[in-house]
């Protein structure tokens, strides 16, 4: 039986990272991981390839429009979608062999195979090939992400029906794609084939979409898209889904009642949102249990289990990677004797359309049920040069400052590259920066960053360029 410090199950971003940072401290530990490739689903068939087939899909449509014309750049495109498969492939590859060079750089073991608890200290190995191994481990860490949430009625076939990852890989670009729910993954996943050329339909339960976000970031992001050329149905519910060889037929019903309706596709993406991967898991065996969702309760990561603790989609917080990451740093260094935290209310958010969406820290609604007083500074890409003379003018950036000490509350930003600009507002809140700070640092000219920074002098009514 193999002995280790610790024993991490799932090498996605929590999974991984927590490996490299035991091996940084000292500590002997292992990877448990089940794909052929380490990277979990960020890097396999979720963040890493969306972003590249988002990119493509860009350039592509800049092309196939009218901004490469605008700018004098006479071209005639012609989709090669095999070879914008490959390259995604590609690059998938070269990011999960990084990994693998990693775990050797640091000494920490990646062993092959379905992890399972199988009581205290003890984790059961089943390999491809049915060969079991068992590991012995002082700290168990329970990092096995998630997985997208059925819809009930509506069966994924990964033919017709598919799911985040079916989507990353469809045989063709279709002349029309349903998309149900307006979350991230949707709205992105939608925005790539939209580029290509699908008509794209957008079915959400709700009357907005992506919940969470800023109420009036969310509308003017949804004014972008729509003018993009994508259709929305909000306020809807599908009630049954019905394939044949060469597309789908969907019912769907409005919320608040009335007719149903027939929609027809080549494709439907079901992307309603992700729910915590623990069956099977064994964790009976050690006395953990779940909430109805799948998820696990833990304290500073520990869970109920002495020497089992938990990181990243398996228990509460963001579903993002970045937050799986400092999950696993955190609980690692608590389980070294350091000190571990994660403040939740700091891990930014991004939509990887165009254009983008990035925020971190409070909504003006969340403000408002708090009954905190705040000011709002706000500045349009429209009046900031570098967005102008790219052509990248959609959007805005907000700051929510507290009304009586200035300090920072939120940010939001909709616009070319919000997610570059977010960072500087995560180091600032961190700091507990207050919006003047923002408004009498210098920032570089011409770039978007500038749109911050006027929004931040706006809060207190002195924007200059606008």
């Amino acid at each position: 039986m193999s002995q280790y410090d610790v024993v991490i199950i799932g090498g996605g971003p929590g999974g991984y990272n927590a490996a490299i940072r035991a091996g940084q401290l000292g500590l002997k530990v292992a990877c448990v991981e089940k794909r052929d490739t380490l990277g979990g689903t960020c890097l396999n068939v979720g963040c890493m390839p969306s972003k590249a087939l988002l990119h493509a899909s860009e350039l592509y449509d800049a092309a196939m429009g009218k901004e490469f014309a605008t700018l004098g750049i006479e071209v005639k495109p012609k989709l090669n979608l095999s070879q914008m498969m490959a390259q995604k492939a590609d690059s998938v590859t070269q990011l999960t062999k990084g990994i693998e060079f990693l775990f050797k750089k640091n000494k920490a073991d990646w062993i092959k195979g379905a992890g399972k608890i199988v009581g205290p200290g003890k984790v059961e190995v089943t390999g491809a090939d049915g060969a079991v191994q068992t590991l012995e481990a002082k700290n168990i860490v329970i990092a096995t992400g998630s997985e997208p949430t059925p819809l009930p009625g509506v069966t994924i076939d990964q033919q017709r029906i598919v799911d985040s990852t079916g989507a990353l890989s469809l045989p063709e670009v279709p002349k029309k794609l349903i998309v149900v729910g307006a979350g991230i993954i949707g709205l992105e996943l939608g925005s790539v084939w939209r580029r290509l050329g699908a008509e794209v339909t957008v079915v959400e339960f709700l009357d907005r979409i992506t919940p969470g976000m800023d109420t009036e970031t969310a509308k003017t992001f949804q004014r972008s898209l729509t003018k993009q050329g994508i259709v929305f149905k909000l306020g809807a519910k599908v009630t049954g889904a019905e394939t044949s060889k060469s597309g789908v037929k969907l019912t769907v019903e409005p919320v608040a009642g009335g007719e149903a309706e027939t929609l027809e596709a080549d494709y439907v993406l079901v992307a309603i949102g992700r729910r915590p991967y623990t069956e099977g898991l064994g964790l009976e065996s050690v006395g953990v249990t779940t909430d109805k969702r799948g998820v696990i309760e833990t304290d500073h990561f520990k869970t109920s289990a002495a020497g089992v603790w938990a990181i990243g989609d398996a228990i509460h917080g963001p579903m993002l990677a970045h937050k799986a990451e400092e999950d696993a740093v955190a609980c690692i260094e608590l389980i070294a004797g350091k000190a571990g935290h994660v403040d939740y209310n700091l891990v930014p958010s991004v939509v990887y359309t165009a254009p983008e969406v990035a925020w971190v820290g409070k909504t003006e609604e969340q403000l408002k049920e708090a009954g905190v007083a705040y000011k709002v500074g706000k500045f349009p890409f429209t009046a900031n040069s570098r967005a102008k003379i790219n052509h990248e003018t959609d959007g805005f950036a907000k700051i929510l400052a507290d009304a009586k000490t200035d300090e920072i509350l939120g940010v939001h930003i909709v616009g070319p590259q919000a997610g570059e600009m977010i960072g500087e507002y995560c180091v600032a809140m961190t700091f507990k920066a207050a919006s003047e700070d923002i408004a009498r640092t210098s920032h570089p000219h011409p770039t978007r960053s500038e749109a911050g920074r006027q929004a931040a002098m706006g809060v207190e009514g002195w924007t200059m360029q606008s």
